[in-house]
């Protein structure tokens, strides 16, 4: 393998480390725990082997009990090792042959191998230029305890698996569904031998073996390479050389038993998650929900409100003046809402009625049908959190609601310039009769008391005093009625704006508080999603 191929393996190998670690991450308080810890097992084990020798490869033997699988260890790996074996004080300690001292003892540590043999070099299998480490572990249907979680932590540590099984017990259960089967992205890393073929007649090997790939395919292990061997007769030993030997000189293992490891665990992710993505907040949808709650929050009664406070200011303003003090007796629906309050936004609250039952229940149903319609698609667990992400602001919402109402402009202390003029006019009416009527008074009392009355003035034969009168008195009473019209038409512009405003800050209360929570984890499952499919793909 050549220097650059080495780091471009070793940077795809870094970015797949990093998107799983990505999606462990993203998937916290969404996934179960034991399946989050056990992906970060996986991130510390790589870590921790990278950080130990590239040169050495490990492999290890594996078998049960009467499979000759140190009988075939010590085979393969020569007569020096298996003197040591015979002095090993028990079957339970892990043995390792090591062609290639220098940089293997912290790696041995790491695997709490204490055992160690410094073997002597195999003409066309291993020395000291190969990195090789062999281990002798024990047999995984051990009854003690130990052995069996030794034989369990090995198989997540070693750089290749070397499956040793017998004619007898070549389909059994114990094997297939406890290791090789969940072992299935491992392929690249697996051998796979049937030992003790001597005792088999020669014609029954063949089947045998096809057998045992048949299994093997039903484990998702239909691309392992399977050989044959008798560690008593020699058989095939120098073909699982062959194949171990290839492997090391490659120094490809760790990084495939790395890459197999975060396949495995990108797909056991992707089992407890499931397959989807969200469909999302949509802009129709988070209008249907400010709708909603705009409804909730009694938008419609405030938005009257500022319609009718507006109406009865003008009549206030611009009435015939001899009338309108009348209008001070009615109340302003927006100082009743206390909605004319000069206090800060954050402290003011409205009088309007608190939510009652078909509120809150109309608000529930806004909030749950936003979240539906945005968890649409996602697999069980993320929409289960897209639902939980927007109930969880669902409770602040009234007060949230309120608060927003009382901190928006109304334009209720807004003044219309057509008031001024209005008012104006309606006074010099007022004048104008009140002119009229003094005048024609002196002349009653002149003419009570026999004093001389002057003439008066007249138009078209009418007496000036009284067409003052008719006058101003005609003029007060056509304002009056068209200010109304005008006040009527400009009530409703108002109310138009304080709408927009008011669902311009319910859409900004229901942003806030619903569609960005709900926003986040939609936007957290595509990442998870995308580094999961980095993790698993490389």
């Amino acid at each position: 393998m050549s220097r650059h191929s080495d780091a471009r393996e070793s940077t795809r190998l870094d970015g797949r480390l990093q998107a799983l670690d990505d999606a462990r991450q993203l998937g916290e308080g969404v996934l179960p725990d034991e399946t989050l810890q056990e992906v970060l097992r996986v991130l510390e084990r790589a870590s921790s082997r990278r950080s130990l020798s590239g040169d050495h490869t490990v492999v290890g033997f594996f078998g049960a009990t009467g499979s000759g699988k140190s009988s075939l260890f010590n085979a393969v790996s020569g007569a020096e090792i298996a003197t040591a074996a015979a002095r090993r004080p028990t079957t339970s300690e892990p043995l390792a042959g090591v062609w290639g001292a220098e940089g293997s003892e912290p790696l041995l540590d790491w695997l709490e191998v204490r055992n160690r043999h410094h073997a002597a070099a195999v003409d066309g299998f291993a020395d000291e230029e190969t990195g090789l480490i062999l281990l002798d572990l024990p047999d995984f249907d051990s009854t003690r305890q130990t052995n069996r979680e030794t034989v369990q932590r090995m198989v997540g540590l070693v750089d290749v698996l070397v499956w040793v099984l017998d004619p007898q017990k070549y389909a059994d259960a114990a094997v297939h569904h406890g290791f090789l089967a969940p072992l299935a992205s491992h392929g690249a890393v697996t051998l796979v031998v049937l030992n003790q073929v001597d005792r088999l007649p020669e014609r029954d090997v063949q089947p045998v073996l096809d057998s045992l790939r048949g299994i093997l395919a039903r484990d998702g292990l239909a691309e392992v390479r399977v050989l044959a061997s008798s560690a008593t007769t020699g058989a095939g030993v120098a073909a699982l050389r062959a194949a171990i030997r290839s492997v090391a000189m490659q120094r490809k293992a760790q990084s495939q038993r790395l890459a197999a490891d975060i396949a495995k665990a990108a797909q056991e992710l992707l089992a407890v998650s499931g397959e989807g993505e969200a469909a999302g907040v949509r802009p129709a949808s988070k209008k249907r929900l400010a709708d909603e709650l705009a409804v909730a929050a009694n938008v419609p009664v405030v938005v009257r409100a500022v319609g009718q406070s507006y109406r009865l200011e003008s009549v206030r303003r611009t009435g015939w003046p001899v009338t309108r003090w009348l209008s001070r007796f009615r109340p302003d629906p927006l100082r009743r809402l206390n909605l004319r309050s000069s206090a800060p936004a954050e402290l003011n609250r409205t009088s309007l009625p608190p939510a009652g039952a078909p509120e809150r229940a109309r608000t529930d149903a806004a909030v749950r049908e936003f979240a539906d319609a945005a968890s649409a698609g996602a697999p069980g667990p993320w929409r289960a959190a897209i639902r939980g992400a927007a109930r969880e602001g669902r409770e602040r919402l009234p007060d949230a609601l309120d608060q927003a109402i009382a901190g928006t402009d109304l334009g209720a202390n807004r003044t219309s310039w057509w008031w001024g003029v209005f008012n104006v006019v309606q006074w010099l009416a007022l004048l104008t009769v009140v002119g009229g009527l003094g005048w024609l008074g002196v002349l009653a009392a002149l003419g009570y008391f026999q004093m001389p009355v002057p003439e008066v003035p007249r138009v078209e034969g009418w007496p000036v005093p009284t067409l003052m009168i008719a006058l101003g008195v005609v003029l007060g009473i056509f304002l009056a009625i068209t200010g109304r019209f005008i006040a009527a038409a400009a009530a409703r512009a108002r109310a138009g704006k304080a709408r927009k405003r008011l669902n311009a800050a319910v859409a900004s209360v229901a942003q806030e508080f619903v569609a960005e929570p709900v926003d986040v984890e939609v936007s957290r499952l595509g990442a998870f999603n995308a580094a999961l499919k980095k993790a698993g793909s490389g």
